[in-house]
């Protein structure tokens, strides 16, 4: 089983981005340029590497490979976007990782890509991109090319070699889990071992609503890889498990004009096997919550009045303060009910929040976090 913090260092380590794996300070797949250059990536890829895996690794300095982590990215449709945009799309799988010195909201991100050994190409347009464009990498550059009749393949043996270096230990997996028990022993931290080989960590915030249990700032990590599984501040989840598996039911808290409740978003069940593999399987159980129209129409003014005088610099009294901590939630409501500007007037907010309020900028993130799930869904 393969170590992926160790897998990231010994990237970083092999001289500069090449034809088997990028690095990026951040990516944004919630716009259509950020979208288009990350497809553009993994088709290259894919491309220069069909018998081995190649990778993006999200999170390091360009100049110096210095980590200073992104957010942490649980979008598990991201295999949905590859397929919607390319033909012969490779597997791609997204992995959050936890580093020592990070803090505990960054993780650096590792795109595994896993070629079919066809060509793959850009599907339809989108941005400067045409369909049917092909990519190749050169050196560390992803380029648009001519067909290629033959795809050689020059990197198997190197990238296997940095996998083989990659590989877990016991004493890896020791200090892993009593690292994550020091961590976070104010809130409730938790073991165990599933088919006598996969080692799960979970915590989190427990609170009883009646006969149901729920936990708040989870954190869930598989500590045989260094992936992060889960992590969230603001959402209620309910935990489950057996011998074989280990299920996650995540709600979100939505409402209007301080009436609100949990709704189910997503479902989530990591199957252990006794061929020493695991899958995860995740289901979107979310219902978007419906509210009288005209009760909307006057959120939704109020909102784009408040959004107007954040733009302009103006002062907020103590009840606007208040309604910008809702702004995101309340414009992701609209969207959710069919008001379609609502969304471009959320994207339009992003800068503002994030310079007026930390508070009110992590509920726009988490806003966006709930839309991506919807969406490619």
């Amino acid at each position: 089983m393969i170590n992926k913090r160790l897998l990231i260092k010994n990237l970083l380590a092999h001289n500069d981005e090449n034809s088997f794996y990028d690095k990026k300070r951040k990516i944004n797949i919630s716009q259509k340029e950020g979208k288009a250059k990350f497809l553009k990536h993994v088709c290259a890829l894919s491309n220069s590497n069909p018998k081995n895996n190649s990778y993006i690794v999200i999170g390091v300095e360009d100049e110096d490979n210095k980590i200073i982590g992104v957010d942490f990215f649980d979008d598990s449709k991201i295999q949905n976007l590859i397929n919607a945009y390319l033909t012969n799309p490779p597997i791609v799988q997204y992995e959050n990782i936890p580093f020592p010195h990070l803090p505990d909201d960054k993780v650096v991100g590792l795109v595994t890509i896993r070629a079919i050994n066809s060509l793959t190409s850009l599907r339809k347009n989108i941005w400067k991109y045409y369909g049917g464009a092909v990519f190749f990498r050169d050196g560390s550059m992803s380029m648009p090319k001519v067909f290629k009749s033959e795809i050689t393949d020059v990197n198997s043996k190197i990238v296997e070699a940095i996998e083989n270096h990659s590989q877990n230990n016991i004493q890896h997996t020791l200090d892993s889990v009593f690292t994550f028990l020091n961590k976070r022993k104010d809130y409730n931290p938790k073991y165990k071992v599933f088919k006598e080989y996969f080692v799960l960590c979970w915590s989190g915030q427990k609170k009883i609503v009646g006969k149901e249990i729920f936990y708040s700032r989870v954190d869930i990590e598989m500590v045989n890889e260094q992936v992060r599984l889960f992590f969230s501040t603001l959402d209620e989840v309910a935990i489950s498990y057996n011998e074989d598996s280990f299920k996650i039911i995540e709600y979100v808290n939505l409402g209007l004009q301080n009436t609100s409740k949990y709704y189910t978003l997503e479902e989530t069940v990591i199957q252990f096997q006794n061929n020493a593999n695991y899958t995860i399987e995740t289901k979107l159980v979310f219902e978007a919550p419906q509210f009288d129209k005209k009760v909307l129409h006057h959120i939704y003014n109020a909102n784009n009045t408040l959004l107007e005088k954040l733009k302009k610099g103006q002062s907020l009294n103590k009840n606007e303060e208040a309604d910008l901590m809702s702004l995101p939630e309340t414009y992701l409501i609209c969207y959710l009910n069919n008001f379609q500007e609502a969304l471009s007037k959320l994207t339009e907010a992003k800068p503002f929040l994030k310079s007026h309020s930390e508070d009110a900028y992590l509920f726009y993130k988490e806003s966006l976090r709930i839309l991506r799930k919807v969406k490619y869904s």
